[in-house]
């Protein structure tokens, strides 16, 4: 598969800046790419930081979420709340968590927040996240620090570090994304093996004031170097217009051509493919939240121990993570959309597996499905995160990206809230079908998904905005 064939104009000259010199290639769609700047005249260095500096950061704030199932008991101990008291906390967390990447894409994208000020705030928040869960006894202050002050933190980290590798790679964006992407799973495995083994009512005030430090150094001494790319960057070298399978450098623009032009948020809404990419990250990230809110507990119900029963919880964590890094690989060689499918049908079919491991009353099976849970649940997410700048651009992809990954804010009641509702009236076994039925619907939806402007539908170009 190849891009579109596309006549090129390029501007008279070319233009000088602190970072040398570019001139801008016009496609026949419109679209304008600014060539001739190199990674190093820009950063002063390779782009390859661009990648491994948000990555340490997401596995610094994945203990937020990740790791917090395992401090859950300790926490309700040494502070007299119930168990519903802290999933509630958590929920809260995630629906800041996802809620705030909207709203700070739209500052960044005006000059308002800077990548940079953005994760100096976010690591700031995420201190005092955690300070919250460390010394305030009243659930409902715990539920602001933590949930509120700390999931707007970590939002802003994680929405900053996912754009910031998508406007560096717009050629290679689906290994790149998955592979930091990934760090917000796995980077918290460490702190599950702290919280289920160093971690009791002598000594969470130290461990969490700890943590909360720890995320508040890594996060700032990393965001000193980041830095965006002027607007319609494109890498030196490579020929965003001419690419084939068989150039390493463009294998992935053959399966993956880059966006015909940069559009708007609302010129997004109305291609209707935002909207539906909202739909099904919705569905898709519910189920990926129902099994992790529930699957040590459908463990201990069918009768499985209680080792086979965390180790399942632990395989779900480092694969969610890996999967994410591998499915972005793959997706640079098969194409985002057919990754996407892939993904999300697997994550179905794990569903069914776990009720059949279940029946049969089988550690193994139920094992091995809790890896397939584990590896379709992770892994969509690099691919919503590179298929958005893939179909709408690069120049608004914070604000973009920032209202598909908003569809988290309603998983995060359907995944969890309703998910427990359902398991009351149905059991776990109808719970855990009506899962995987929603999976295979929402694969059937991102069948559905295709680049806007290409085959004929919204081809019209636009005015591009000013370089810069």
């Amino acid at each position: 598969m190849t891009a579109d064939p596309l006549s090129t104009r390029s501007t008279p000259g070319r233009t000088r800046t602190a970072y040398g010199s570019y001139r801008e290639v016009t496609d026949s769609r419109g679209r304008v790419y600014r060539l001739g700047e190199t990674d190093l005249d820009i950063l002063g260095h390779s782009r390859k930081i661009m990648v491994y500096l948000p990555w340490v950061c997401m596995m610094a704030i994945s203990v937020s979420e990740y790791a917090y199932g395992s401090a859950e008991d300790t926490l309700s101990k040494a502070h007299g709340w119930t168990q519903s008291n802290t999933f509630w906390i958590l929920s809260v967390w995630v629906f800041f968590q996802a809620g705030i990447a909207f709203p700070a894409g739209w500052l960044r994208e005006r000059g308002i927040l800077t990548a940079r000020r953005a994760m100096y705030l976010g690591s700031g928040m995420c201190l005092v996240g955690f300070l919250a869960l460390s010394h305030l006894h009243d659930v409902l202050l715990a539920l602001l620090g933590f949930g509120v002050v700390g999931g707007v933190g970590s939002g802003l980290v994680y929405a900053t570090c996912i754009n910031m590798v998508g406007k560096w790679f717009p050629e290679r964006r689906g290994a790149k994304t998955g592979f930091v992407n990934g760090g917000f799973a796995y980077g918290s495995l460490p702190f599950i093996f702290v919280f289920n083994y160093a971690f009791d009512t002598g000594n969470y005030h130290e461990v969490l004031d700890l943590i909360g430090v720890y995320v508040l150094v890594v996060v700032a001494v990393c965001a000193f170097f980041f830095k965006d790319p002027p607007k319609n960057w494109w890498p030196a070298g490579i020929d965003p217009l001419s690419h084939s399978a068989k150039n390493k450098n463009t294998a992935s623009l053959a399966k993956n051509p880059p966006a015909v032009r940069q559009y708007t948020p609302m010129e997004a809404i109305r291609t209707g493919m935002l909207p539906l990419m909202w739909v099904t990250i919705v569905m898709t990230a519910g189920v990926s939240i129902f099994g992790i809110s529930f699957q040590v507990a459908f463990a201990k119900e069918v009768g499985f121990g209680p080792l086979v029963a965390a180790s399942s919880m632990g395989v779900m964590a480092v694969i969610n993570g890996v999967g994410r890094a591998v499915v972005g690989w793959l997706s640079d060689l098969w194409g985002r959309k057919t990754a996407l499918v892939f993904v999300i049908v697997v994550l179905g079919l794990a569903q069914f597996g776990v009720i059949w491991a279940g029946h049969m009353k089988n550690e193994w099976l139920f094992l091995f499905f809790a890896f397939l849970s584990g590896f379709g649940g992770g892994a969509f997410y690099p691919m919503f995160a590179a298929l958005t700048p893939d179909y709408f651009g690069e120049n608004y992809n914070a604000t973009n990206y920032g209202l598909v990954y908003s569809g988290k804010l309603v998983s995060g009641l359907f995944g969890g809230g309703l998910g427990a509702m359902v398991v009351a009236a149905w059991g776990y076994y109808g719970a855990y079908a009506l899962a995987g039925g929603v999976s295979m619907v929402a694969a059937a939806l991102a069948l559905l998904l295709r680049q806007p402007g290409r085959g004929g539908r919204d081809a019209t170009p636009a005015a591009e905005p000013a370089a810069g």
